[in-house]
């Protein structure tokens, strides 16, 4: 004992082979006939449950459905992508993108409002025809407050701080709006301007055409500093009243003829002073001064008391 004991404060006890078989042998048939051994009682629901369970649960259900449907709505917009602009292992069939920010549709292309981003310029080939045309719509060009309109009956340029035409390779200019530059001249071939309002120091024809200014309405004409008519021959035509209205004088220079066919007359029988009528008699004094006098009797001529000529005629 005392031996074993020395043995075991050296070290640990080394067992031979015999020993060690007959101790496991030993433990094997007590752990063979223990069928307790290592059991435990537990209760289920105090166990640490893993996974995702209530609303965990949902909520991962719900992402993998929007995420199925996103899957889905991206499939659809590539492939309507691969329909419109033909897009392959070449390339894009419909369109072509330079570096120097060029954008050439290669084949006839369906589109409405465009919005350029940085340059508002469009063209085509050289030896090919651009051709834009709109289904039963203008075509409208607009670069601020410039606007372009090609309709059916009519073009229509419309802008705010004018305009200029000029042929890009000459750089000459064919029409342009700046007065201050040089004076306004229509394009060659144009014969007839329809404007609402112009604002000009004069407006002139050459020497072997006549100048016409025609309105549906009533044409207005105002001069901040007077209003000069010159011609061979002045003709005014209307179908209502002429105004003639000025600060200080009105002279007519020339011969002056009034066709009298559209003036109202009164027959013979009527009464002056009688019914709404208020009739004046036109005079012109031998200076050109015009002055009416109202008509109150029959072959009244105009000589009155505050006349403002000394010898009317």
């Amino acid at each position: 004992m005392l031996q074993l004991m020395q043995q075991s404060s050296n070290g640990p006890v080394k067992k031979s082979m015999r020993e060690k078989a007959v101790e496991r042998r030993n433990v094997n048939k007590e752990h063979n006939s223990n069928f307790k051994a290592g059991y435990i009682p537990i209760d289920e629901d105090r166990l640490h449950k893993t996974g995702l369970r209530g609303r965990k649960g949902n909520l991962a259900i719900c992402v993998i459905i929007l995420l199925f449907i996103l899957a889905v709505i991206n499939l659809i917009i590539t492939l309507v992508i691969w329909a419109v602009i033909r897009i392959g292992p070449n390339g894009c069939d419909s369109m072509e993108f330079h570096e120097s920010g060029l954008l050439r549709f290669k084949q006839v292309s369906d589109m409405g409002v465009i919005h350029p981003l940085y340059k508002s310029t469009v063209g085509g080939r050289r030896n090919e025809n651009l051709v834009i045309t709109g289904n039963n719509q203008p075509i409208v060009f607009q670069q601020g407050t410039t606007k372009l309109s090609v309709e059916k009956n009519k073009t229509s340029i419309t802008s705010d701080i004018g305009m200029q035409f000029f042929d890009p390779r000459t750089q000459n200019i064919l029409f342009s709006t700046d007065y201050e530059t040089h004076e306004f001249h229509l394009p060659s071939g144009v014969k007839s301007l329809n404007v609402q309002k112009a604002s000009t120091e004069r407006i002139t024809s050459n020497a072997t055409s006549d100048l016409n200014i025609k309105v549906d309405g009533r044409a207005i004409v105002r001069g901040n500093e007077g209003v000069f008519i010159m011609g061979k021959t002045i003709e005014f035509h209307m179908g209502g009243n002429m105004e003639l209205k000025a600060e200080n004088s009105i002279i007519l220079n020339g011969t002056v003829m009034v066709s009298t066919t559209r003036l109202p007359s009164s027959s013979s029988g009527d009464q002056f002073g009688a019914g709404d009528w208020v009739r004046y008699k036109l005079c012109v004094c031998a200076d050109g001064t015009l002055f009416k006098v109202q008509v109150t009797g029959q072959n009244m001529g105009c000589q009155i008391a505050d006349n403002p000529c000394g010898n009317t005629h």
